[in-house]
C-alpha cells in the first residue's frame, strides 16, 4: 500500500505485489455487539459527521502552481531499514520506503488522464499482428544521471546498460530471488514458456521483445533499477551474495548514488534519516526547477503510532494518517484552510495562517487486507491441511467473518465490506460479480456439514476423522487492528465450536514464514500494489508465483481451479480488445470469489492531516494516488 504521508516517489510498477502492513494500524476499545441494522445506522451517522468536517480534494488535474524552494519536511518511519540495497527492498517495506527517493521507474501511470506516460524514459510500442509479436522501445532521458551528494564523485549518465543489467542479471537471475523473476516468462500456446527478452539498441535505447502480444506491455516492463557500475562490480567479485550485501546499513549514506529527487545523507539507527535535495533531478516545474521544493526531509524512526500522533499534534511532523479512534479529537481541533469541497479559504489564505493543521478524507481504499489458509503440501500431515483444502471449509470461514462488526468495533464505522475482487477503478470491475459467502452462521453450518464436519455434545466441531477443529491465526504483532480483528474472528468461530489461537508475530518473521518456511496455518495480512490493472499480481494469482500465498511456486497447478485461473490469466493478458477479454476476466473473478483462497476484509476510509505552514494549492488526497505532496512548498 502507498504511504499517504510521503510524496508519490514509487511509481506504478510491473505486475508484482509485495507484503504490507495495513495503512491504518489501530487499537480501539470494544463496542457492545449490535444488530446489523443498528451497526449500519451508527456507521452512516458517524462517518457522515466526520466527513462533513474534513476536506475532500481528490486529484483531478496535473497542473501545479510554481512553488518556492526551502524548508524541512519532517516525517516518521515505523522502523529501521534492513539495508540500503534495492534487491533487499523488494521484501522489506522500511527499506523500500527509505531508498524510494533515490530511484526512478521507467514509466508512470497518470491516474488523472488514466494512461501511461514516460518517466525517466520515453517509450514506444510496436505491434506485429501478423506474427503475434510485440516490442516496447524505451529511450532514457538525456538529463538522467546517477549523482552523488555534494558532487563527491562525478555524476554518471544513466544508460540502457543499467536497465539491461538489472533485468537480466538481477531480476532475471533466479539465484537473486527477485519477486520479478517469474513475471519475465510467458506461457505459449504449445505449453512451453518463453521469456520476455531485452536488447540494447544504443546507449540510450533498449527494447523488450514479447513472444506474444499483451494488453498492458508497459505494466509488464515498468521497473526501477540500480546503478550497473556498482552492482555489476559486486556481482563479478562475489556473486549473488555480494549483490545482496552491497549497501548495508553500515554504508555511509553519502556514498549512495541517486537518480531521484533527494540524496540520503545521514542515518542514525533508531533515531532518524536525513535527505537533501538533488539539484541534478530531471523532473522540473513550469519554471524549470526541481519541483520537490523542501530543501531537506527528515524521517524520524518512531516505532509507535501514538507517539507519531503526539508529534503531529505538537507540529513536529508535517503529515499524519489518522487512526479511527483519533479522528474525533483530530477533527475537532483542526483549523482547515480549505472548504469541505477542497477550495482554499480566501480569508485564511490572506491571513497566512500557519498554525494548526488541515484534515483531508478519501473514499474507501482500493486495497483490503485478507484472511488466507495454508494449503501447502509441505504440511500435508497436519489436520489443518485437509480442512483448508476443502472449498466448503474456506467458504464457511468467509461466512463466519463478521465484517460489519469489524467495521463498527475497529474502524469506528469508517469502512465498508470488501465483497468484490477487482476495485471499481479497474476497467474489468463487474458490479454483478460479488462474494456469495457473507456473514451467516446458518450458511456456515450447512457448508461445514457438507464438508464432513459436525458439532459434538461437548460443543466443539470435529472433522469426519474425529479430530477437533482448531488452528492458529497469525498476524503482524505491531498491527493492533489485526489483533482486534483476530479477536472478532476467534469469537465468531467459537460460536461454531472452532478454536482459533491468535499468533501475533514479528512482521519480518511472518514474511519468512510465507516465503520460505511455510509453517503457518491461517494469516491476516495485506498486499501492496493495488489492482488498477487486472494483471497486477502475477506473482500472487498465478500458481507458480512466489506470493501465491496458500501454495506458492507450484511446478504444475495443484487443483483444477488453479489451472483454470492460470489459463484465464495468461489468455486474457494477451487480449487487447476489451469486449473479447472481458469474459475471461469475469470468469477469473468468479472463480477466486467462489474458491475463497483468501477472504477479503474491509475497505477502510482514510484521513490525512497536513500542517498549515505548507501551502495547500498543490495538495490532493484520494484513494487512488494517496497524498499528492510532490509539489508542496512552504507558505
Amino acid at each position: 500500500m502507498k504511504n499517504p504521508r510521503l510524496p508519490a516517489f514509487i511509481r506504478v510498477k510491473k505486475s508484482v505485489l509485495i507484503f504490507t502492513n495495513l495503512c491504518i494500524l489501530i487499537s480501539c476499545s470494544k463496542s457492545p455487539e449490535m444488530s446489523l441494522s443498528e451497526i449500519e445506522a451508527v456507521r452512516a451517522a458517524g462517518a457522515n459527521d466526520l466527513i462533513e468536517k474534513t476536506v475532500h480534494r481528490p486529484k483531478t488535474s496535473n497542473n501545479f502552481a510554481v512553488g518556492k524552494t526551502g524548508g524541512t519536511f519532517n516525517d516518521v518511519i515505523m522502523g529501521d531499514p534492513k539495508s540500503f540495497n534495492m534487491l533487499v527492498a523488494e521484501k522489506d517495506g522500511e527499506t523500500a520506503g527509505v531508498i524510494s527517493p533515490l530511484v526512478q521507474y521507467l514509466a508512470d501511470y497518470d491516474v488523472v488522464e488514466r494512461r501511461w506516460k514516460g518517466n525517466i524514459a520515453d517509450f514506444e510500442i510496436k505491434i506485429d499482428e501478423e506474427n503475434d509479436k510485440l516490442d516496447v522501445i524505451y529511450t532514457i532521458r538525456s538529463d538522467a544521471y546517477w549523482s552523488f551528494y555534494g558532487n563527491a564523485k562525478p555524476k554518471v549518465k544513466i544508460t540502457s546498460d543499467d536497465v539491461i543489467f538489472w533485468y537480466d542479471e538481477i531480476q532475471g537471475d533466479e539465484d537473486c530471488g527477485s519477486s520479478a523473476y517469474n513475471a519475465q516468462f510467458m506461457p505459449m500456446d504449445d505449453g512451453s514458456s518463453e521469456r520476455i527478452t531485452i536488447e540494447k539498441i544504443d546507449d540510450a535505447s533498449f527494447v523488450f521483445h514479447f513472444p506474444k502480444i499483451v494488453a498492458e506491455p508497459i505494466l509488464s516492463t515498468n521497473m526501477n533499477f540500480g546503478p550497473r557500475f556498482l552492482y555489476k562490480a559486486a556481482k563479478d567479485a562475489g556473486g549473488v551474495d555480494a549483490v545482496k550485501n552491497l549497501f548495508t546499513v553500515a554504508t555511509n549514506p553519502k556514498e549512495l548514488p541517486s537518480c531521484g529527487p533527494y540524496f540520503l545523507v545521514e542515518y542514525k539507527p533508531g533515531q532518524r534519516l536525513l535527505y537533501k535535495r538533488n539539484p541534478d533531478f530531471w523532473e522540473k516545474d513550469a519554471a524549470g526547477e526541481n519541483h520537490y521544493y523542501p530543501e531537506e526531509r527528515v524521517l524520524q524512526i518512531i516505532g509507535d503510532r501514538n507517539t507519531s500522533y503526539l508529534l503531529f499534534k505538537q507540529g513536529k511532523i508535517e503529515a499524519y494518517s489518522f487512526m479511527p479512534e483519533q479522528l474525533e479529537e483530530a477533527v475537532s481541533n483542526a483549523k482547515n484552510t480549505l472548504t469541505p469541497d477542497g477550495k482554499i479559504i480566501e480569508e485564511v489564505a490572506g491571513a497566512e495562517l500557519k498554525s494548526g493543521y488541515t484534515v483531508f478524507n478519501a473514499d474507501g481504499s482500493m486495497d483490503a487486507s485478507f484472511w488466507s489458509f495454508n494449503q501447502n503440501p509441505k504440511n500435508k500431515d497436519e489436520p489443518f491441511y485437509e480442512w483448508f483444502c476443502k472449498k466448503e471449509f474456506r467458504q464457511a470461514m468467509s461466512c463466519l467473518l463478521n465484517r460489519e462488526r469489524i467495521i463498527s468495533q475497529t474502524y469506528r464505522g469508517l469502512g465498508e465490506p470488501k465483497y468484490s475482487f477487482f476495485p471499481e477503478v479497474n476497467k474489468y470491475y463487474n458490479e454483478d460479480i460479488i462474494l456469495q459467502y457473507r456473514y451467516s452462521h446458518s450458511f456456515a453450518q450447512k457448508l461445514l456439514e457438507k464438508a464432513g464436519f459436525s458439532k459434538h455434545d461437548d460443543g466443539f466441531l470435529y472433522d469426519e476423522k474425529g479430530r477437533k477443529v482448531e488452528f492458529d491465526l497469525t498476524f503482524n504483532s505491531s498491527a493492533t487492528i489485526l489483533s482486534d480483528i483476530g479477536q472478532i474472528i476467534t469469537d465468531e468461530c467459537k460460536k461454531e465450536g472452532i478454536t482459533v489461537t491468535a499468533r501475533p508475530t514479528d512482521f519480518q518473521k511472518l514474511v519468512d514464514q510465507l516465503l520460505s518456511t511455510y509453517d503457518w496455518q491461517t494469516i491476516l495480512i495485506g498486499l501492496s500494489g493495488g489492482s488498477i490493472f487486472p494483471t497486477q499480481g502475477s506473482n500472487v494469482w498465478v500458481s507458480d508465483g512466489n506470493l501465491h500465498l496458500w501454495n506458492p511456486l507450484q511446478k504444475t497447478p495443484a487443483t483444477e481451479w488453479e489451472a483454470r485461473i492460470d489459463e484465464l490469466y495468461h489468455t486474457a493478458q494477451c487480449i487487447v480488445d476489451y469486449d473479447k477479454a472481458k469474459p475471461y476476466w469475469d470468469e477469473y473473478q468468479k472463480i477466486i470469489l467462489e474458491q475463497c483462497p483468501i477472504v477479503y476484509l474491509i475497505r477502510s476510509r482514510s484521513f490525512f492531516g497536513l500542517q498549515n505552514r505548507w501551502n495547500m494549492t498543490n495538495v490532493y488526497y484520494d484513494n487512488l494516488s494517496g497524498a499528492e505532496t510532490g509539489y508542496i512548498y512552504l507558505k
